[in-house]
């Protein structure tokens, strides 16, 4: 491998020289320790990163890129919602505990069930809402499943509170992308300032890598219809 890895030498390897990548949130950074902390989900047998989780020890050797993003809550808001799947969860958990104690705003995470919420820490103003997303999501093919995840009713059905909202919302992209996000921008909206960080983080049915294809297919698809 290049050293030091970065995005730009890792472009630039073979296809067939390049590793597995799967992108993952940094839950906590412990510096005088040198540790990080991350939360993953684990699919039993099937992926990539939760195998490779559930299968670690001490010493084996990783290679590390980034970090990358720019969300950071914005104190001159008047309002938070925050909203993701478990995908999105070690990202909205670390983003609750960076919001000022006195911070207004919603928090909406679609899990599977009871058994998959975590505790979190959020300021007394922020309401936390668990949604639990049963079978319905399996009732239709891959493309479509996202159109039915729960996620979409809570945030789409909630009461809007007063003043600028900072919005942040990531998950399954189907239901991100062609769901939450045109609510966001259009329907409600939101400036692009205060809604930057509306994306998937996943595509059902997709590993990530044909799941970056389809995501930078559909931004060119979003440029040409904008430029037309």
């Amino acid at each position: 491998m290049p050293q030091p890895l970065t995005q730009d030498s890792f472009a630039v390897l073979p296809p067939e020289k390049r590793p597995s990548v799967r992108t993952i949130t940094v839950r906590k950074v412990d510096a005088a320790a040198c540790q990080i902390s991350l939360d993953i989900v684990v699919h039993g047998e099937h992926g990539v990163a939760g195998v490779w989780a559930a299968k670690a020890q001490p010493g084996q050797v990783i290679y590390l890129m980034g970090p990358g993003g720019a969300y950071t809550p914005d104190p001159a808001a008047d309002w938070h919602l925050l909203a993701g799947d478990e995908s999105a969860l070690p990202a909205i958990a670390t983003a609750l505990e960076a919001l000022p104690s006195n911070a207004i705003g919603k928090a909406f995470i679609e899990v599977a069930g009871p058994d998959d919420q975590i505790e979190l820490v959020a300021p007394e103003g922020v309401q936390v809402n668990w949604i639990y997303r049963g079978g319905r999501a399996d009732l239709v093919g891959d493309d479509r499943a996202g159109d039915f995840a729960p996620l979409i009713e809570a945030v789409t059905t909630t009461l809007w509170l007063p003043g600028q909202v900072h919005v942040f919302i990531h998950g399954e992209a189907q239901a991100v992308m062609h769901n939450l996000r045109p609510f966001i921008r259009k329907q409600r909206g939101v400036d692009a300032k205060w809604a930057s960080s509306i994306s998937g983080y996943w595509r059902r049915g997709r590993t990530e890598e044909t799941f970056r294809q389809w995501k930078k297919e559909l931004a060119e698809a979003e440029s040409a219809s904008s430029s037309a």
